[in-house]
């Protein structure tokens, strides 16, 4: 069993831009200093700031959504959002442990301000989580 698809991609599009809004006004008062994911990925990929903003709802929306769906929803325990919220801590680890070093952030983000952004960056994903978990809902019985 698995969650309805689209319910997931929009799950993970309201948790994406949740977790956007989060990053851009509720980060830099936690932290000091601005977070800006859409940025990197521009910087990283060579596209303007737009195409890097485009390509963060991608990987959240979409991509994000569709592991939930088919990989995580399946193997993780308790309700739909319970199961949302360990994907975003899941997630968050692959942000941190894989993801900011390629971009320049350091392991647990060491190059761009440590912990409080580890922390910051920890609540915006549980957020995304329920957010998905909540709007994908429970699995829904395969058709015959």
């Amino acid at each position: 069993m698995k969650p309805n698809i689209w319910k997931a991609i929009a799950g993970g599009f309201v948790g994406t831009l949740l977790l956007t809004l989060m990053i851009r006004f509720v980060a830099p008062v936690m932290t000091g200093q601005k977070m800006d994911m859409a940025e990197r990925l521009a910087g990283i990929t060579g596209m303007g700031s737009i195409a890097g903003m485009v390509l963060h709802f991608l990987i959240g929306s979409v991509i994000l959504a569709l592991i939930y769906a088919f990989i995580l929803f399946r193997i993780l325990p308790g309700t739909p959002w319970q199961k949302g919220v360990l994907s975003g801590i899941i997630f968050w680890l692959a942000l941190e442990v894989l993801v900011m070093p390629i971009i320049g952030g350091g392991f647990f983000s060491s190059q761009m301000g440590g912990m409080k952004m580890v922390m910051a960056a920890l609540i915006a994903h549980l957020v995304y989580g329920m957010a998905l978990g909540g709007i994908a809902g429970d699995a829904e019985p395969r058709r015959a």
